[in-house]
């Protein structure tokens, strides 16, 4: 690691993902630059060394553009594997597969800090992170290629998801796929119901924080995306031709695209997303205020300190926790940013809007990430069955 930049010690100390069970020897932690505050992410060992090789690797996810949240996440479960390697006496750099099968059987079978077990996403989770990483060290001539090579293998897709283009005779169905993965259900997308998004709306103290939760709630964008919002980019306007953008209609830009705040935009893909009238006032109400604290000048960010020092300075990521588990307290059900997408999607799709504008609204590269919204409720269920028995037509 550059010596400009300066570790902190303590600022994620053995990440979430580490049971207290054992006392593994790598630990995640920020680093940051003294020269212009830029962050990245490292791992060290017990002696608190800098492990170059997983280090490196975080430093290429944050050159891709892989989002902070990516980047922690990652840090964390490659932090958790190299301290499981060094508990049980395995080379990293020869693993194979029964090694790694034992790898995958105790990420399983142990406990969490919280004493629950992980499910299979979460194993999946953490076993993409390790393939990547074992892959990421043999492109660059870190560790053989055989080793990175025996962790996955060919594959026939039966089934192929929406749109995927499997060739004139079908020679694209082969693909490489992992050897070892956990099993997983599917989860429902965690929405909010009408009742408990006014519940939200009405914990909401501050116009800053009730802009927010609208602009999540009504456009479905990512709380990354929000927080590097410009002001350049909310177009509140009927008409913003004037503004050299030919966009009819109120709508806000998401462009991708290096923040103060670190808030980054997870596709590199600029998007356009209309606004509600409710987002209109709520916007407006939140620059009365943001006028009123600091003036008509001050950062270009949308979403500042208001409430805390430094006033004026972008809000970042904590800020943006802090808020939501303070709305789930009074709430007393969980509100999370992704809840709020997850709404916006669910409600679009209930409307009986097109899955390839729910698309393009949220912003995913492929229609298959859109689809887990055409779940079945358990009131739908039972409607089509009570309907069905009673004579009466399903609607």
């Amino acid at each position: 690691m550059p010596a400009q930049y300066q570790v902190l010690v303590g600022a994620l100390s053995y990440v979430r993902h580490v049971a207290e069970s054992i006392s593994f020897e790598f630990r995640a932690e920020r680093a940051v630059s003294p020269l212009d505050g830029t962050q990245l992410w490292v791992v060290l060992d017990a002696g608190l060394v800098v492990h170059r090789e997983a280090s490196d690797f975080l430093r290429c996810l944050q050159g891709a553009g892989r989002s902070p949240h990516t980047i922690r996440a990652y840090a964390g479960r490659t932090a958790f594997f190299l301290g499981w390697c060094g508990a049980q006496g395995v080379d990293w750099r020869h693993i194979g597969l029964p090694d790694l099968a034992r790898f995958k059987h105790w990420v399983e079978v142990t406990s969490t800090r919280g004493g629950r077990t992980r499910s299979g996403s979460t194993v999946n989770a953490i076993l993409t992170t390790v393939c990547e990483f074992l892959r990421f060290c043999a492109r660059t001539g870190l560790i053989e290629a055989a080793v990175a090579e025996r962790l996955s293998e060919p594959r026939w897709l039966r089934f192929t998801p929406p749109g995927f283009d499997a060739g004139e005779s079908g020679q694209f169905r082969t693909v490489r796929a992992r050897a070892l993965k956990a099993r997983a259900e599917t989860p429902f997308p965690d929405a909010l119901t009408a009742e408990q998004a006014r519940t939200v709306f009405a914990c909401c103290r501050r116009p800053r924080e009730r802009f927010l939760v609208i602009l999540l709630h009504d456009t479905g964008l990512r709380i990354g995306e929000a927080l590097g919002l410009r002001r350049c980019d909310m177009h509140l306007i009927p008409d913003s031709r004037s503004l050299g953008c030919a966009t009819v209609g109120a709508h806000v830009h998401v462009r991708h695209r290096a923040n103060p705040n670190g808030a980054l935009a997870k596709s590199p893909n600029p998007r356009v997303v209309p606004a509600s009238d409710a987002v209109l006032a709520g916007y407006a109400d939140y620059q009365h205020e943001r006028a009123e604290t600091l003036g008509e000048e001050g950062n270009d960010m949308v979403f500042v300190n208001l409430y805390h020092e430094p006033l004026g300075a972008p809000m970042g990521y904590r800020a943006a926790k802090r808020f939501f588990d303070r709305l789930a307290s009074q709430c007393g059900f969980p509100v999370r940013p992704h809840m709020m997408r997850h709404s916006a999607a669910t409600n679009w799709v209930r409307a009986g809007v097109d899955l390839d504008v729910v698309q393009a609204l949220l912003g995913h590269a492929s229609l298959a990430s859109t689809t887990v919204y055409l779940h079945a409720r358990d009131e739908d269920k039972r409607s089509a069955v009570e309907s069905v028995a009673a004579g009466r037509r399903y609607r």
